[in-house]
C-alpha cells in the first residue's frame, strides 16, 4: 500500500553521541522524503558532533570520532536539513520521544527556529508497539519478511521504517492511510514541548510534569512564582522547552494587556 499524502512526509533517523536530548549531538542523519505524487528523494549526512563519541555508543552504530572528524558540523548542515523537511510531515521509529526532540535542540542551537506548527508526526514504533510489541529489527522481519541488514545505520533504519509503515497499513485495515490520523494514533500523550516537561491537562491548559510543581498549571506558577521562569531559562533544560515556556509567558502577558 502506498501512502496517501496531502503534503510531503520525511522519514528520518538519527545516530547520536548518546540519549540525552539536551546534551547529546547528532553524528549521522538520514532523510527519506516521499512526495504526494510518488516522487522520492533521500539524503544522508555524517556529522561532526564537536564532542567525543563515547565508546559504548560507537559500539552500537559504529561511528567513531575519527570517522566524523572532517565532516561538517550540524551548524553547517542545519539550513540544508531544514530546507529538506520544512514543507513536510515527519515520521520515524521512536521519533516522537527521541529523534524529533533531539533534532529540535540541534536546530535551535544552530539558530533555526524549528517547531511542529503546520505539520504532524507519525511514530511508526508506536503503531508497532500498540499492535505487536517488538523492536525495529523484529518489526522489519514481522511486517516485511526481511532481515534488517546494517541495523543502527541511519540510512538502513530510515528505509526500514518507511517499509514498515506501508506494510502496517496493508496489515491493519483499521488504520487510516492519512498522516493526521496516523499522527493521532501514534501520539502517547498531549505535550506542549518535545521533552514532555510541559503537557496539557483535561482543560487543555499547560501543566508542568516534573519537580515541585508537577501537575500544576504553568500559568499559575508564572504568576505566583515568577522566579521559576528565570530558573528554568538559566538551568540545563532543553532549548525547545524554554522556547515553549517563553511563548506561554508572552501569551499570558498579551492576554492581560488586551
Amino acid at each position: 500500500m502506498e501512502l496517501k499524502l496531502n503534503k510531503p512526509i520525511c522519514f528520518f533517523d538519527l545516530e547520536t553521541t548518546g540519549i540525552d536530548i539536551g546534551k547529546d549531538r547528532i553524528v549521522e542523519i538520514s532523510i527519506f522524503k516521499v512526495f504526494p505524487n510518488g516522487n522520492k528523494e533521500s539524503k544522508t549526512w555524517l556529522v561532526n558532533p564537536t564532542i567525543p563519541i563515547p565508546p559504548q555508543t560507537t559500539a552500537v552504530h559504529g561511528i567513531t570520532d575519527e570517522k566524523v572528524a572532517n565532516e561538517p558540523t550540524f551548524n553547517e548542515l542545519a539550513t540544508q536539513v531544514y530546507n529538506m523537511i520544512k514543507d513536510s510531515d515527519l515520521a520515524g521509529f521512536n521519533s516522537d520521544r527521541f529523534d524529533i526532540p533531539l533534532l529540535a535542540e540541534e536546530m535551535l542551537r544552530a539558530g533555526v527556529d524549528f517547531d511542529m506548527k503546520n505539520r504532524v508526526s507519525v511514530d511508526v514504533q508506536t503503531v508497532f508497539h500498540k499492535m505487536e510489541e517488538r523492536t525495529l529489527s523484529a518489526a522489519h522481519k514481522f511486517y516485511c519478511g526481511k532481515t534488517l541488514e546494517n541495523a543502527h545505520s541511519a540510512e538502513a533504519d530510515t528505509m526500514a521504517t518507511y517499509e514498515i509503515l506501508k506494510a502496517q497499513l496493508d496489515r491493519y485495515p483499521e488504520l487510516e492511510n492519512d498522516m493526521k490520523s496516523l499522527s493521532e494514533f501514534t501520539t502517547r500523550k498531549k505535550i506542549a514541548d518535545f521533552a514532555g516537561m510541559i503537557a496539557f491537562d483535561k482543560d487543555n491548559e499547560e501543566i508542568f510534569t516534573f519537580g515541585k510543581h508537577k501537575g500544576v498549571k504553568v500559568g499559575k506558577i508564572l504568576e505566583t512564582e515568577p522566579g521559576y521562569f528565570s530558573w528554568i531559562q538559566n538551568a540545563d533544560f532543553p532549548l525547545y522547552t524554554k522556547k515553549v515556556l517563553t511563548a506561554i509567558k508572552l501569551r499570558k502577558l498579551n492576554n492581560k494587556l488586551s
